[in-house]
């Protein structure tokens, strides 16, 4: 699932909250990370010691012309290869719910990373339960534009189911916040469970527990 680019010259309101959560001159794994948008803010802002895995051959040339250090690969095969504790940080951005097995995924991503940054599309947004009760059919929005036969994404997930996988791999929540479809925070405190109501996006900092 993919957002809507930012305008020229400006920064995706999801990868700017992204970046603030990564420490200067960080070990930094981008996992799915497209055409290196994110990866290249984090280098050029943070001065991070940055790579990327990408499955496109589309997206790992366009991090290459970048002048990003990024190969082609899987999330769902190739993460073993890395040893345990290879980087400060690693983010699967918009990506979970496009691979196999999320919850190996993200128990590779807590092994290989001191720190893992998750966002994701949040099923249990409002409107997507209102088109389901009301249209009896999957939700299409600007936010969530495939249809059902044709969407790369092959686990939606919820808030709420989230937070329980992150329970079953003894993965700690540091922050979590909701975003709109902006990839703006929701502009109040709430708990995560009136987040997953509210929220058309989540994004969590994680550690081993």
């Amino acid at each position: 699932m993919n957002l809507q680019p930012a305008p020229s010259g400006t920064v995706r309101g999801d990868h700017r909250l992204v970046a603030d959560l990564v420490t200067p001159r960080a070990r930094v794994l981008d996992i799915g990370c497209g055409d290196g948008e994110l990866l290249d803010l984090l280098v050029r802002e943070k001065q991070v010691d940055g790579r990327g895995i990408e499955l496109s051959q589309a997206g790992v040339n366009a991090c290459v012309a970048r002048g990003l250090s990024v190969v082609q690969g899987d999330a769902d095969r190739d993460l073993s290869d890395y040893p345990d504790d290879a980087f400060d940080f690693v983010i699967l951005s918009q990506t979970l719910q496009a691979t196999y097995a999320p919850r190996q995924v993200l128990q590779e991503l807590l092994r290989i990373g001191s720190n893992v940054i998750v966002s994701f599309p949040n099923f249990g947004f409002w409107r997507n339960r209102l088109q389901l009760m009301f249209k009896g059919s999957m939700p299409v929005t600007d936010y969530l534009p495939y249809s059902w036969y044709d969407t790369p994404n092959i686990h939606f997930c919820t808030i709420r189911d989230f937070v329980s996988m992150c329970d079953e791999v003894d993965a700690r929540m540091v922050r979590s916040m909701a975003l709109n479809a902006r990839g703006e925070p929701v502009g109040f405190t709430a708990p995560w469970w009136v987040w997953n109501l509210i929220g058309e996006q989540a994004l969590f900092l994680l550690k081993r527990s």
